[in-house]
């Protein structure tokens, strides 16, 4: 059989004798690496493609490359040997907190996703200019690795965005900003996403925040400077995770055995718990979200101003209420945070094309309910029928079952190109016949659907009519000279 039709178009850079000579070097010499490396003495700001080995269960079956953009947004591409002439382009969650792109982000994400590949399609994921929050930052790196791309190895047939957690979030934004009728994506699938927003989405980690203080008084301790809980972390703190996960452990006894906590970090365990509504197995991953990336979103992203609010919240659940709500700490948002915040990652519900989401009933990082944010916001702008949601009955945050990817990308694959929208039945019914390839299972529950989500999240006033931004109020607040977030 001559496999030399399937072979993917080499960036232009190697597309001369000299480069494609090189080019062939640097692939046999990374495939005995078995994990995806940058290539030597490539990764300069705006430098081209380079060969580099892929991950070892695409060693036989893509190639890969790596590179950075004009940005400073470091990228891994896989192009498959069989490849089917379409393309999916990741985003990633986090956010991370570094302060420059991380090649390495890039890289573990084409590991984590190269069912995508096996699949037949190419795959494109960038790290992202910088670290911390960035919602519109994090659409715009997506969509400049898709133009990238597209220069390099000509326009695919049709293109798909692909984000998982805060990815979601970023996939959902590149949708509304890039993804109009006659634009270059497809459709999208978004799995297991934050799509609440940012104005909403974190409101059950402001209450962490404030919950855990009350009990625990140890972030800050009474002879620590003081600070607003809302801020997450003083700008100048030099608290580490270890630090934090110390403190928990002091309060609560979190990683000790139930035998082994004394009896008051039984009951504050308990109450934290209880209240929040957050599982006992993520609580740390939550707390320092509320503590670090409240941090970032405060002092690095909105200049020190208060984009969050407890005010009227009523907190029950407890061993005692009336203490707990006379005592926790209240505040209430600045107007301008606010909108800057919902102007970066808020949702309008400005859907064109095809969306098709995925998520586990049991995550514990993104509850849910935030379909239920997303279902909602789409109705509310008359795009629902845009939208199809499926949900499986696993338990996991960061990964889902690979059957069920391949299953989910067949499905918008299919909508998208036949205009045969699926639904949540048809598309369970397609799983098993991946999963004889992938062995990972099939766990759909086609006639799920999740509550609202103030029934899992204490709404703010107006916090429960959607979409958290409109369509017009995004017009509007676009026209604000500095609105958002800064690249």
């Amino acid at each position: 059989m001559n496999r030399s039709r399937h072979v993917p178009r080499l960036p232009r850079f190697f597309r001369s004798r000299w480069g494609r000579r090189r080019a062939v070097g640097l692939c046999l010499a990374g495939a005995a690496v078995g994990a995806l490396t940058q290539a030597p003495a490539v990764g300069a700001e705006g430098a081209e493609p380079a060969p580099a080995a892929c991950p070892a269960g695409l060693a036989d079956k893509a190639t890969c490359y790596t590179g950075r953009d004009d940005n400073g947004a470091h990228y891994a591409i896989a192009v498959p040997d069989d490849w089917n002439r379409s393309l999916v382009v990741h985003a990633h969650g986090g956010p991370d907190l570094g302060e420059v792109s991380d090649p390495e982000r890039s890289t573990g994400d084409l590991e984590r996703w190269q069912v995508v590949v096996d699949q037949g399609y190419a795959w494109a994921g960038s790290s992202y200019r910088r670290g911390g929050y960035g919602t519109r930052m994090a659409a715009a790196d997506t969509e400049n690795l898709r133009r990238l791309f597209t220069e390099e190895f000509g326009r695919p047939q049709r293109t798909y965005v692909h984000g998982q957690s805060w990815g979601g979030n970023v996939a959902a934004k590149v949708v509304e900003a890039y993804g109009g009728p006659s634009g270059p994506y497809d459709g999208a699938l978004l799995t297991n996403g934050v799509l609440g927003g940012g104005s909403r989405g974190y409101d059950h980690r402001v209450d962490l925040r404030v919950v855990y203080q009350y009990y625990c008084r140890n972030l800050p301790r009474p002879d620590e400077p003081q600070y607003p809980l809302w801020q997450g972390l003083r700008a100048t703190s030099t608290l580490t995770t270890a630090g934090l996960r110390a403190r928990l452990q002091e309060c609560t006894g979190y990683a000790s055995p139930a035998e082994e906590r004394t009896a008051p970090q039984q009951r504050n365990l308990d109450d934290i718990l209880a209240v929040t509504g957050i599982p006992e197995r993520t609580l740390e991953s939550h707390l320092r979200f509320s503590v670090f990336t409240f941090r970032d979103i405060v002092h690095e992203r909105l200049g020190g101003r208060n984009p969050f609010t407890n005010e009227g919240v009523r907190y029950t659940g407890s061993h005692d209420d009336q203490a707990l709500n006379a005592g926790v700490e209240r505040f209430t948002a600045d107007p301008t945070a606010v909108r800057d915040l919902s102007y970066d990652s808020d949702l309008t519900g400005k859907v064109s094309i095809p969306v098709l989401t995925l998520h586990a009933v049991g995550d514990p990082t993104a509850f849910v309910e935030h379909e239920a944010a997303y279902r909602d916001t789409l109705e509310g702008a008359h795009r629902d029928r845009h939208l199809v949601q499926t949900f499986t009955r696993e338990h996991e945050h960061s990964a889902l079952s690979d059957a069920e990817y391949a299953t989910s990308l067949a499905a918008l694959d299919r909508w998208a190109r036949t205009g045969d929208r699926p639904t949540p039945r048809s598309v369970a019914a397609s799983c098993a016949a991946f999963d004889r390839t992938y062995g990972t299972g099939c766990f759909y529950d086609p006639g799920y659907r999740p509550s609202s989500y103030a029934s899992r999240v204490r709404p703010r006033p107006g916090g429960t009519d959607w979409p958290a931004m409109t369509a017009v109020q995004e017009r509007s607040w676009s026209r604000v000279e500095g609105v958002g977030i800064a690249p």
